[in-house]
């Protein structure tokens, strides 16, 4: 196989929400499937960069210094096998490396954000890097990405794309979040004809999709807004600010969704909303599939087993219970998406959780799906990174939920932190263990380890916990740990872990 020419990664459609709000005008529904199609959420990973069938690892250390640049940041990505997760089968990727677009300048962020997915569809994943905080035409902070592409040796600086918003603004923090699915076709009139997938990027006030042109060949990408209509993200009389997004397929056709989350801002700051949009053809039919309250942390998964995707938010914002909270909403088995109700909520004070919720715990700040114990049913892993362990402040824990036929189980609910025997380490104050979480089937035996990420980490290097699975789900014997320099990477305040792709 072979990439397409690397044309220019258009952006095809932006919503954007100048003071709060957004035009509203819901599309008409897609045309019935013959067939349903199936979840894409925990039991499709995208970020197989070397083609060879195993699941990689990118991460990101946006507080890095690179080559004199404080806060310059780069990504590692680890390339998996039947041997499992390598730390010696890896690259470093960042804006001083050959090929890449720009160079590394103090405070770009680079890394901040991470996303992976078949672009150009040519079986070989990308992998999509956020640079926030990157400088463009004497504008602070426009933010800007690099898409690097997957080939049969993984990913290289001199094969990637430079990413940026057409319309340049400062602090608009391009690439704070970005997430690569199939949401719509290249050309809408033919769509079976192209199955790539699309990605979307937000900046601070905006959600733009991007696409490959089949085609083109220009190195540059170039932008064309088309503007589509969305619902108003933010309650009367507040702005709205994004943070984060996941895709599934909540409505049961064959295009993969988006929930996007934020949280309020001027008069009444801080309250997360989750917004669903659904996948179509054509981009500029994107329908409306619901406006959640909660966030801003979002995972999907097919938790019920009916083929469908759920969306679980994680609640920590303003407004949030006591220490946070986890809700699950369920697909309702047809086109019209998720249920608008709550099919479960949960705390640290749900019967079968360990712990008790406290101001401050951020239980929820974190989330991510995978089959820890092989029985067919994602499970749950729950970051809470301002969790107090003992006396020691914001050390950090992770949770994990069982999943069942209803969801998620009171049965079997485990806890790790690092004053666990097993767990390498101690527990110390604002390591922000479980700042990222994630689910990882590496050696693809059916079973899930668990990365846990404290950014924290010696005063914000930053660490990556790696804990098994087995037949009864997690444990913490066998447990070990990397960091940027074990992966041959800067390590001093780099806050390695801050983002890895779910």
């Amino acid at each position: 196989m072979h990439h397409l020419g690397r044309a220019a990664v258009t952006a095809a459609a932006l919503l954007t929400l100048a003071g709060g709000a957004v035009v509203a005008a819901p599309a008409a529904p897609a045309a019935p499937a013959v067939v349903p199609f199936p979840s894409i959420g925990w039991q499709q990973r995208n970020c197989d960069y070397d083609g060879n069938g195993f699941d990689d690892v990118l991460t990101g250390a946006p507080g890095a210094t690179v080559n004199g640049a404080a806060g310059a940041g780069y990504v590692t990505v680890q390339y998996s096998s039947s041997s499992g997760l390598s730390t010696t089968s890896r690259s470093l990727l960042h804006q001083d490396v050959s090929g890449v677009p720009g160079g590394v300048e103090t405070g770009d962020g680079f890394g901040g954000a991470v996303a992976s997915g078949d672009l150009d569809d040519d079986g070989y994943d990308d992998a999509v890097v956020g640079i926030p905080g990157e400088d463009l035409a004497g504008l602070p902070d426009t933010g800007g990405a690099v898409v690097f592409w997957g080939s049969p040796t993984g990913l290289h600086g001199s094969d990637s794309t430079w990413l940026e918003n057409g319309d340049l603004r400062a602090d608009a923090h391009f690439g704070r979040a970005v997430e690569a699915a199939r949401y719509f076709a290249p050309d809408p009139a033919d769509p079976d004809a192209d199955p790539r997938d699309s990605l979307a990027v937000l900046e601070d006030d905006a959600l733009l999709f991007f696409t490959l042109t089949p085609g083109q060949t220009a190195q540059r990408p170039t932008l064309s807004e088309q503007r589509v209509p969305a619902s108003d993200f933010a309650p009367a009389g507040s702005g709205f600010e994004f943070r984060s997004l996941t895709h599934g397929n909540y409505n049961e056709d064959s295009w993969a969704d988006l929930a996007v989350s934020g949280v309020t801002t001027d008069e009444q700051p801080g309250a997360g909303t989750v917004h669903v949009l659904h996948g179509a053809a054509d981009v500029a039919q994107l329908g409306d599939g619901g406006t959640f309250p909660g966030g801003p942390a979002v995972v999907s998964g097919d938790w019920d087993g009916t083929g469908q995707d759920d969306l679980v938010v994680g609640d920590t914002a303003a407004g949030a219970p006591t220490g946070g909270g986890i809700t699950l909403y369920l697909g309702r088995g047809d086109l019209s998406g998720l249920e608008p109700e709550p099919a479960q909520y949960w705390t640290q004070d749900s019967p079968g959780v360990p712990g008790t919720a406290e101001p401050g715990d951020q239980w929820g700040a974190e989330l991510s799906a995978g089959d820890t114990d092989g029985d067919g049913h994602p499970d749950l892993a729950v970051g809470a990174p301002g969790e107090d362990i003992g006396t020691v402040a914001d050390a950090g824990a992770v949770w994990v939920l069982r999943g069942d036929r209803t969801g998620f189980s009171d049965v079997g609910v485990k806890s790790f932190d690092q004053q666990l025997a097993d767990i390498p380490g101690t527990a110390e104050k604002s390591d922000r263990w479980g700042g990222q979480v994630r689910l990882i089937d590496a050696n693809k035996d059916g079973l899930f380890g668990l990365l846990a990420a404290a950014p924290g980490e010696n005063t914000g290097d930053g660490f990556v916990w790696v804990l098994p699975a087995s037949s009864s789900g997690l444990v913490a014997r066998g447990t070990w740990t990397y960091d940027g320099a074990r992966l041959g990477a800067p390590t001093a305040d780099a806050r390695f872990g801050a983002a890895i792709d779910e």
